[in-house]
């Protein structure tokens, strides 16, 4: 949206909101708990604003760098984890038995 500091911050996962506000200025963050209010309302965005909003009060301050570039997770709910990490299948079962149960 063109009146959040970052385009796409409606669809934006809390990750990635917590990741992305870490430069912004306090009237920034302010502004995307207003927007988040009037628009969508989901809580956890608004707490993880809220946070900051009180990091920023308590004296904190904008980090630098540059976070337009939000953290790619590798899945839509942002888990790293990928079916190349399974572990193999182990040998056939015997007789609807595992041999492990038996001990051998």
């Amino acid at each position: 949206m063109a009146d959040t500091p970052f385009p796409d911050f409606d669809h934006a996962t809390v990750d990635t909101v917590k990741h992305r506000i870490r430069s912004l200025e306090r009237e920034d963050v302010e502004g995307l708990l207003a927007h988040e209010r009037e628009h969508s309302s989901r809580l956890p965005v608004i707490e993880v604003l809220r946070t900051r909003l009180a990091e920023l009060d308590a004296g904190a301050t904008p980090s630098g760098g540059d976070q337009t570039e939000a953290r790619d997770g590798g899945t839509a709910h942002g888990s790293p984890v990928s079916p190349d990490g399974a572990a193999r299948p182990g040998p056939p079962d015997r007789h609807g038995l595992r041999q492990v149960t038996w001990g051998g």
